[in-house]
């Protein structure tokens, strides 16, 4: 037994120190700052078994469970607000300038010559149902066999830009385009009416003829009462209905011949 614990002393002795290491640093030119962090490490470094608290092993800001989740800050609105934005949004035929009550209003207005115009409703620039119109009168000539959209396109849009020049130069306020567009586009609905005629009968002769003529002076007579209620141009109906009237007498052109 003695002999064995000699063997264990003769085993385990050795005379390496911690001032050899540091002289051997030293010998061989290697940096003081890093045998010093060296030791420095060794000394702090716990014994293996040691009771290590977990409040030190938990890092301060420790895993909260919520991955790729931006923080909500108080001044941020939020996600119910945007719903309650939506259901707050106006509708998308609104959005997109359909308002199917002002275009009664306005296909009234037409159809009733003597009836008053409300200039704030006709100032708007709907297009709608002028091109339900353009279409109505194109689809109707066709039935009559004849294809003239090109004509009723072309003629409207001409129409449209010869009174533009013509109201900006007799008014005060001036007019836009999609305002001149939308009135007398919403007054070519009696003229469908007459292409409507021109399916069921011919219109080449005095009934026609004078049917024609009353079709022009309902479309002239309601695009300027519209015109003179819009642009407040009292007085002056007369001088506008007459190039209304030039305009409204081609299409009649078309549909009669």
């Amino acid at each position: 037994m003695s002999s064995f614990e000699q063997f264990h002393i003769d085993f385990y002795q050795s005379n390496y120190t911690i001032e050899d290491q540091e002289e051997g640093c030293n010998s061989y030119g290697s940096d003081k700052n890093l045998c010093e962090s060296r030791k420095r490490q060794a000394e702090e470094q716990p014994a293996g078994g040691a009771f290590v608290p977990s409040d030190m092993l938990l890092s301060p800001q420790s895993y909260s469970g919520s991955i790729l989740q931006p923080a909500c800050s108080p001044g941020a609105p939020s996600q119910l607000g945007y719903v309650d934005g939506f259901d707050e949004e106006p509708p998308l035929l609104e959005e997109l300038g359909i308002n199917f009550e002002h275009i009664w209003q306005k296909t009234l207005t037409v159809l009733n010559p003597m009836k008053p115009a409300d200039g704030s409703i006709m100032n708007e620039t709907d297009l709608t149902g002028p091109m339900v119109f353009c279409l109505a009168l194109g689809a109707t000539l066709l039935m009559a066999g004849k294809v003239h959209f090109g004509y009723v396109y072309g003629m409207s849009a001409i129409g449209c830009l010869a009174m533009h020049a013509l109201l900006n130069l007799m008014s005060v306020s001036g007019v836009s385009h999609g305002c001149v567009a939308s009135v007398l586009g919403y007054c070519l609905l009696p003229m469908v009416i007459l292409s409507s005629a021109a399916v069921l009968f011919s219109l080449q002769g005095t009934p026609g003829t004078v049917l024609a003529l009353f079709i022009i002076g309902w479309c002239s007579l309601s695009a300027s009462k519209i015109f003179t209620s819009a642009l407040a141009m009292e007085g002056q109906q007369l001088l506008i209905a007459y190039p209304c009237a030039l305009l409204y007498g081609l299409f009649a052109l078309l549909t009669v011949f």
